[in-house]
């Protein structure tokens, strides 16, 4: 077994608009800041606690599935964010409020999660899912909330 070194996840992102995104992904998701510091030049950086983090890597008939299932076809970059909150649909109507766009409503997958796909601030794809403990019935195939 290969000992584990890291320690710690950290997704850089640089935002045009800094204080707008500093508002939106602490204030608004609800990111506690962990650390917040300016220095010469009006450099600014604040680091915000996500939680638990891990690198989900996929093919890309993988993505193109799962794109699939949360939108409806292809949507975004390559990298999404992915954020686990207790209501998701909740959460995504709050994100899209405070100035995100809704690209796909809350989806049930065939893993059981209410997952719902927005573009927000700092140029960041996101999905807001809701993990409903445990694998769907088998066959189960995903459904639009309210559609």
């Amino acid at each position: 077994m290969i000992a584990v070194s890291v320690r710690q996840l950290r997704v850089v992102v640089e935002a045009s608009h800094y204080e707008q995104a500093v508002r939106f992904y602490r204030d608004v998701l609800g990111l506690p800041e962990e650390l917040s510091l300016g220095s010469a030049g009006g450099a600014r950086v604040t680091v915000l606690a996500a939680g638990r983090a891990t690198v989900e890597l996929v093919n890309a008939p993988q993505r193109a599935m799962i794109d699939e299932l949360e939108a409806g076809g292809p949507v975004g970059p390559g990298i999404r964010l992915a954020f686990e909150a207790d209501d998701a649909a909740a959460t995504a109507r709050r994100l899209a409020d405070a100035g995100a766009t809704l690209v796909a409503p809350p989806v049930r997958t065939p893993w059981n999660s209410l997952n719902a796909r927005l573009d927000a601030p700092a140029g960041l794809h996101i999905t807001v899912f809701e993990d409903h403990n445990g694998p769907a019935a088998p066959g189960v195939s995903a459904q639009r909330e309210g559609r």
